[in-house]
């Protein structure tokens, strides 16, 4: 008797010859897992760090963009960051949705590595799984950057504005920074280090979230003096499964679940564990208090710090990384911001400026130092790479590289992300109106996060809390 062809071994197109199962297997995980990270990842996350008022807002806005980032992706975004070049930072558009395509061996012609004479020096990637599962795990490395963005946002930006801005900043930043480094582009071509997205993913959501955050104007003045957290261990949970997700997001990046791979992750939790620890101690050394949420930051930025160069530093790099990571971003957010007037002015509601800008340039310029030779030969294309740290002229020159890098990412996205909003402004408002800024959720969606009280019970200040009253509520029956 026959089986169907999906599990006839080497004998059908299901399973060709040059599918590796585990490769195959472990990618579709690593991409689920960043995947997560989003949804439910970010949404619980940013549902639970924000005032009450704003929890529904908050969790829609990355809710949404992880549904209209797929459709972009799919229909034109993933050959602009992926596909054949059509500028030096920049692929041709086109879908990514015919069966042919999707299910033939996954190859990204824009990443082979030429030398400075034209020869061919590293030849294109060619994993051993389909096309459809880099698709996957690139979009949802695409999706988690423009929820990052949002991060700086919360609490004013319209609805409507958002679903525009969405669109139109995945296709006219995101993928010239995916093309330019991971897809062929300029910086690829040049040889700057990103392992796995401090320059496709945080510098730019950190950079243009703070952009996006001086074009659309602050919260009103209320929930900017007074921005409780409503429920942090939403937001612990939210952090949890960014820091487990992590897996996924560097442990993909060799695509291959090879020894780079292992490194990969180990370093990632090696980080990130001493941020914390670090931006805890620096907590109660100041401020007398080891903060919660001062705890979450810390994770980010220890995640971000590293991401740039998981696969290829070492260990005791990956530590000093982390010390880094927890004090760094640290003293940015709690001691420079407080004393820049430029940063006091822009009101980025969950720092993403600190968080993934200032800890993703952090872990560029880190990598430019630490980037060891033989872990740079297991993974990269540009032969004998390695970081200043080890000495000689591409040591030296490697770091120029990351910090030139750095500051393409950061012009771009700056000029982008202005024009993008400008333009989005004589469509719609940006910002809400202040009646709707005043109520929050129930003005917005309708719909608030939480029921407070039940059907005939009595309003209660001390039970039910001071903005509800504020609002609107009743101060006998409370309607469900």
């Amino acid at each position: 008797m026959s089986v169907p062809v999906a599990y006839q071994g080497n004998t059908s197109a299901a399973i060709a010859d040059w599918l590796n199962k585990g490769d195959n297997a472990w990618q579709l995980t690593a991409s689920t897992l960043v995947g997560l990270m989003s949804i439910p990842g970010l949404v619980v996350l940013y549902g639970g760090v924000v005032k009450k008022k704003w929890a529904v807002n908050s969790a829609f806005m990355a809710l949404y963009a992880f549904a209209a980032v797929w459709i972009c992706w799919v229909v034109w975004a993933y050959k602009m960051s992926f596909g054949e070049k059509l500028l030096p930072f920049w692929g041709k558009a086109g879908p990514a949705l015919n069966q042919a395509y999707l299910i033939g061996r996954a190859a990204l012609p824009a990443t082979a590595h030429y030398r400075a004479d034209g020869t061919l020096e590293t030849a294109m990637i060619e994993p051993f799984f389909p096309m459809a599962t880099v698709v996957y795990f690139q979009c949802v490395f695409a999706a988690i950057t423009v929820i990052l963005v949002a991060g700086s946002l919360l609490g004013r930006m319209s609805f409507m504005a958002w679903m525009l801005f969405v669109p139109l900043w995945l296709t006219f930043s995101y993928t010239v920074g995916a093309f330019s480094v991971w897809g062929g582009g300029f910086l690829f071509q040049w040889g700057v280090i990103d392992y796995c997205g401090g320059y496709v993913i945080h510098i730019p959501a950190g950079v243009a979230g703070f952009t996006a955050a001086y074009w659309v104007g602050p919260r009103n003045r209320k929930d900017r003096e007074r921005f409780p957290p409503n429920n942090i261990l939403f937001t612990l949970t939210g952090a949890g499964l960014l820091w487990m997700g992590w897996a996924g997001f560097n442990g993909g990046g060799p695509y291959a679940a090879n020894v780079d791979a292992s490194m990969a992750v180990l370093n990632t939790n090696i980080c990130t564990a001493a941020s914390l620890i670090v931006w805890t101690c620096l907590d109660v050394v100041f401020f007398k208090k080891p903060s919660v949420v001062g705890a979450v930051q810390a994770v980010i930025t220890g995640l971000v710090c590293i991401t740039p160069g998981a696969g290829v530093v070492q260990g005791w790099a990956a530590l000093v990384m982390g010390v880094l990571a927890g004090s760094v971003p640290w003293y940015t957010m709690m001691i420079l911001h407080k004393r820049s007037k430029l940063l006091q002015q822009v009101d980025d509601t969950l720092g993403v400026i600190h968080t993934h800008a200032v800890a993703g340039l952090l872990g560029g310029v880190l990598t430019g130092l630490f980037a060891e030779p033989t872990l740079c030969n297991l993974f990269l294309p540009v032969t004998n790479s390695q970081g200043a740290f080890y000495g000689g002229t591409a040591g030296g020159a490697q770091l120029g590289k990351q910090i030139a890098g750095a500051l393409f990412v950061i012009g771009w996205n700056v000029v982008v992300t202005s024009i993008i909003c400008v333009a989005i402004r004589f469509v719609v408002p940006l910002r809400m109106s202040e009646e709707k800024l005043a109520i929050g959720d129930d003005a917005v969606h309708g719909e608030e996060a939480y029921a407070l009280w039940g059907d005939g019970e009595l309003y209660d200040v001390t039970k039910h809390g001071e903005d509800d009253a504020e609002h609107g509520a009743s101060a006998t029956v409370a309607p469900v």
